[in-house]
C-alpha cells in the first residue's frame, strides 16, 4: 500500500456505548464498541472489512461516515472536501421527505448542486424501480425501499468514499442482480470503496486489502485471500 496516498487515517480510536443509568442499569458497565483502533484508508483501494455480528463494522462505518464522533483518539481526512457515502440501512433520510426529495437532498449533502441531482432524477428513479413510491414519504418504505433510493442516490453522486454495508444484499432477484452490476462497476474504478462482511468469499472477489475486525480491535490485515483463511481457522475460539 506503500504506492497508495492515504486518504483517512484512524489513530487509537475509540467509540464508547455508556447505558443511561437507571434503577436497572445503574451498575452496567461500558461498552468500547472500538478501542485503541490504529487504521489507515488509501486513496482508490478496495478494503475489505470481516467480522461477526457486533464486532464493530457498523461502528467503525458511521465513524468514516461522520456520524458518530470519536471518544477517544483521532481520525485525519488527507483530502479537503471529501465526500464519503454510507450505504446501509435507514441512514441518511428525513422520514418525512418524499424519496424524489431525499435524493435531492442526500445529493446536496454530498457536495452536488440541486441542478446536478434534478437532472439525474429520472436515472435515480428509473434504477431504483420504486415507481409511484418515489414521491411518497420515505416513512412508507420497508427497508429495503430504504436501500433502493440509497443505492440509486450513490451511484450518481459518485462519492470520493464509497461505504458498504453488505446487508444491501437484500431486496428482490432483479434488483439485486442489477445492484451487484453496478456495484462491481466501483469496485474495478478508481475510487475508494470499504465493505463490511462475515462472508470471507465477497473479500476475496472484491477487494484489495482485508481486515478481521473483533470486539473493536484489529487482529488481522492484508491479502484478502490470506486473512480470510486465517479468519475461518480462527473464528470459532471468538463465538465461544
Amino acid at each position: 500500500m506503500s504506492e497508495l496516498a492515504p486518504i483517512i487515517t484512524l489513530q487509537n480510536a475509540g467509540i464508547c456505548y455508556r447505558p443511561l443509568r437507571s434503577l436497572f442499569t445503574k451498575n452496567k458497565k461500558e461498552i468500547w464498541a472500538l478501542r485503541n483502533l490504529n487504521l489507515t484508508f488509501y486513496e482508490g483501494e478496495k478494503l475489505g472489512i470481516l467480522g461477526r455480528n457486533g464486532c464493530g463494522k457498523s461502528t467503525l462505518m458511521r465513524v468514516l461516515a461522520g456520524i458518530y464522533e470519536l471518544d477517544e483518539g483521532r481520525i485525519t481526512f488527507h483530502k479537503k472536501n471529501l465526500h464519503v457515502e454510507l450505504l446501509s440501512l435507514g441512514v441518511g433520510f428525513e422520514s418525512n421527505l418524499t424519496g424524489r426529495e431525499n435524493a435531492v437532498l442526500n445529493g446536496m449533502l454530498m457536495g452536488k448542486s440541486r441542478q446536478y441531482m434534478l437532472e439525474r432524477l429520472d436515472s435515480i428513479h428509473e434504477f431504483s424501480g420504486l415507481g409511484d413510491f418515489f414521491d411518497y414519504p420515505v416513512y412508507t418504505y420497508s427497508s429495503g425501499m430504504n436501500v433502493r433510493l440509497g443505492f440509486s442516490v450513490a451511484m450518481e453522486t459518485d462519492p470520493d468514499i464509497l461505504l458498504v454495508d453488505e446487508v444491501l444484499g437484500v431486496g428482490d432477484k432483479i434488483f439485486h442482480e442489477k445492484s451487484s452490476r453496478a456495484l462491481k462497476e466501483k469496485f474495478t474504478g478508481n475510487r475508494t470503496v470499504v465493505l463490511i462482511s462475515h462472508q470471507p468469499a465477497n473479500l476475496k472477489s472484491l477487494c484489495t486489502r482485508a481486515v478481521w475486525l473483533e470486539r473493536g480491535a484489529i487482529l488481522a490485515q492484508g491479502d484478502p485471500g490470506e486473512v480470510s483463511k486465517f479468519y475461518e481457522e480462527n473464528i470459532h475460539a471468538y463465538t465461544k
